[in-house]
């Protein structure tokens, strides 16, 4: 009987543990998972993204793919909550017609719908525009000249020491060393301490003499005639405060001159790379440089079209890496984004590239004219350039190895520069008019005393005999009456 009942209780345990192994191994089997049991990488939409090879924007490091496109790339799958497969685009090309009218490059790719978006440095344009949708510019750039510094280097020129300065400083300091020699002059008359009789003395202060007073402040040195009165002494202190800084601020900018080289480069503009001979100049086969040219009106575009277009074979390059290289290697100019030309010239210090930019243009997103991810793709860089994502991942991949590349903005002085020492100037040269009037009216309100005449009646008379006002215009109406007669 026990036997038995312990051979029953057996088959039940055994039947229990069976029927619980059963029901977890339906818990456990995927093909029933039902839609709230999947793993979140399941659920999300995967994206084919088609790029290019191109540094900054994407690089091959053990083979994996990065650089600034890729972080982009990751920002906004984590914000739109999508999963992606990166592909290189397969001809090399960033998206131009071909002869036969289709689409070549990544733009070809979308359309073609073997690639779901583009990020790359892939320029928005018009054309591109008609046939695939653009996000809002993840990158603002133009259009720049890329140069080799030695191809383009020029001797100095005759008036090379004038540089350190701008026409309009240099007019502004003309201006001001005649108004403070005409000030000497005139305070020097006016002052009763420089000059006690007019009618015997003579003063030394002459027009003549202020002149070369203050030309022997600009050399730092010091001449005659010494001033005596406080009016002048102000002047003069003045301008030689002036002077001071002013030879301080020209000796700091012309070493900054001699050890740049920016002040070097004939070519500063798209009509300077026209007129030249020495330099080949192109740009990128099929980019939109090209085809921004060929588009333009202006007739200085519309040369350097004519120009590539005759040369195609021989200018014109297939990849930016081909272009940097032959920059480096040879007599040649390169047109191109000037967004990736600062990068160029923040690697190889021996580039650098023309101040002119033209044909401002955006680095944007390509998607097919109906996805649904060309709004949420635009918000969500909008929303990385607002938390200054965008400007973090601009400062990271154009990181600069070139430590005098600071050297190379160097620019002429400007008068805004010296604006204040301009204005102590003309400070100075009022306080001195003043304080000379001052002496004057002292030495009038005195003698008013003793002639029993009016101070203003005295002051008037010293002026003008200080001045020679009553024996210029005797002179004056006697030369017009013996022209009359």
């Amino acid at each position: 009987m026990d036997k038995g009942l312990h051979f029953v209780f057996c088959v039940i345990t055994t039947m229990l543990l069976l029927r619980e192994s059963s029901q977890t191994g339906e818990k456990n089997d995927p093909k029933i998972l039902g839609a709230d049991s999947r793993g979140p990488e399941e659920v999300l939409p995967t994206l084919t993204v088609t790029t290019i090879l191109e540094d900054p924007y994407v690089m091959v490091t053990s083979a994996e793919l990065e650089g600034y496109c890729i972080d982009l790339l990751k920002a906004l799958a984590a914000m739109l909550h999508f999963s992606y497969k990166v592909k290189v685009v397969g001809d090399g090309q960033y998206g131009a017609v071909s002869s036969n009218g289709n689409w070549t490059g990544m733009i070809g790719e979308i359309l073609r719908q073997e690639a779901d978006i583009a990020v790359a440095p892939l320029t928005v344009t018009s054309a591109r525009e008609e046939v695939v949708s653009f996000t809002t510019p993840f990158l603002q750039t133009g259009i720049g000249i890329l140069l080799r510094k030695d191809t383009v280097s020029q001797e100095m020129s005759f008036f090379h020491f004038l540089a350190p300065f701008s026409k309009e400083t240099w007019t502004g300091l003309l201006f001001a060393y005649v108004l403070t020699c005409f000030c000497l002059f005139l305070v020097a008359r006016l002052s009763p301490c420089e000059w006690n009789e007019p009618k015997n003395e003579e003063n030394h202060f002459t027009f003549l003499n202020s002149l070369w007073f203050g030309a022997g402040a600009l050399a730092l040195q010091g001449v005659t005639p010494r001033p005596k009165a406080l009016s002048v002494r102000v002047i003069a202190a003045v301008w030689w405060l002036f002077t001071i800084a002013l030879l301080a601020a020209y000796i700091a900018n012309f070493t900054a001159l001699l050890s740049s080289g920016s002040e070097q480069l004939p070519i500063q503009t798209f009509e300077d790379l026209v007129k030249q001979r020495k330099l080949e100049f192109g740009t990128l086969d099929g980019s939109s440089t090209f085809y921004f040219f060929k588009n333009s009106k202006n007739p200085i575009h519309q040369m350097i079209y004519e120009y590539m277009d005759k040369r195609r074979d021989h200018v014109l390059v297939k990849t930016y890496q081909e272009a940097v290289q032959r920059v480096m290697e040879s007599n040649y100019a390169f047109i191109g984004e000037s967004i990736s030309q600062d990068l160029a010239a923040a690697r190889h210090c021996n580039l650098i590239r023309a101040p002119e930019v033209i044909g401002a243009r955006g680095f944007g997103i390509a998607t097919t004219q109906a996805s649904p991810w060309t709004k949420k793709l635009s918000v969500a860089v909008l929303k990385l350039r607002e938390s200054g994502d965008l400007d973090y991942l601009r400062n990271k991949w154009w990181e600069t190895s070139c430590l005098h590349k600071s050297r190379d903005r160097w620019s002429p002085l400007q008068p805004q520069a010296l604006g204040g020492l301009f204005l102590t100037l003309a400070i100075g040269l009022a306080l001195g008019v003043i304080a000379a009037v001052v002496e004057l009216s002292n030495k009038s309100r005195h003698a008013a005393g003793h002639v029993k005449k009016s101070c203003c009646s005295v002051f008037t008379e010293e002026m003008c005999t200080r001045l020679r006002i009553k024996e210029n215009t005797r002179q004056s109406q006697e030369t017009s009456g013996r022209a009359n007669a």
